[in-house]
């Protein structure tokens, strides 16, 4: 007795090849591009809560902290949005030209915004005064009700809210009247010379 085989060859759509062929040249790139990305946004997530837990520690501020932790964040996310670009086969030098540009016209654009931002940061760093201080600021005297990133909110003695702009806070005179927690008043007064003291 003898055993025949039969063989019959199936061809494969042109279609099921071409997707062979794709995935075969870009599969790898794409699950590389979402392991980067991935990593990237849980290492930007843990390098900013570490900033904020240590701003937070050294005693500067809620808002600074929030500020400075949510920058990094974003300068992190940056750099792994163009590593995600240039693992997919993009070229990004046109990309960062053109970053570099739009950064330099919005900073051109926001240049009174960015030194009151500035100055926010370092009214935060350096506590000339803080939220409850009685203080004069040029013309201004009241009590600080609030220290923002842009601008400080003072209440001044005829109930008053002004809110002045950081950036003229830093290069005007400071006057704070509760930081050294007493303070002398001088009240003139008339006595008739033919008075006994």
């Amino acid at each position: 007795m003898f055993q025949t085989s039969l063989l019959i060859a199936v061809e494969r759509p042109p279609v099921v090849d071409k997707i062979i062929d794709f995935l075969s040249l870009y599969g790898l790139k794409v699950v590389g591009a979402i392991l980067i990305l991935i990593i990237g946004s849980y290492l930007a997530k843990l390098v900013a809560k570490g900033v904020y837990k240590g701003i937070s520690k050294a005693g500067k501020g809620e808002t600074l902290a929030k500020f400075l932790s949510g920058a990094v964040n974003a300068a992190i996310m940056v750099f792994v949005v163009i590593a995600v670009i240039n693992k997919l086969g993009i070229e990004t030098t046109s990309f960062l030209a053109v970053f570099g540009a739009a950064g330099l016209a919005i900073g051109l654009a926001l240049q009174g915004t960015l030194g009151n931002l500035a100055s926010g940061v370092l009214l935060i760093i350096f506590r000339p005064f803080g939220v409850g201080d009685g203080v004069q600021i040029g013309a201004v005297s009241g009590t600080v009700l609030d220290m923002q990133i842009f601008s400080t909110i003072v209440q001044t003695a005829e109930n008053k809210k002004v809110i002045i702009p950081n950036g003229k806070i830093t290069g005007d005179i400071i006057t704070n009247y509760t930081v050294l927690g007493s303070r002398r008043l001088e009240i003139p007064f008339m006595i008739d010379p033919g008075k006994d003291l």
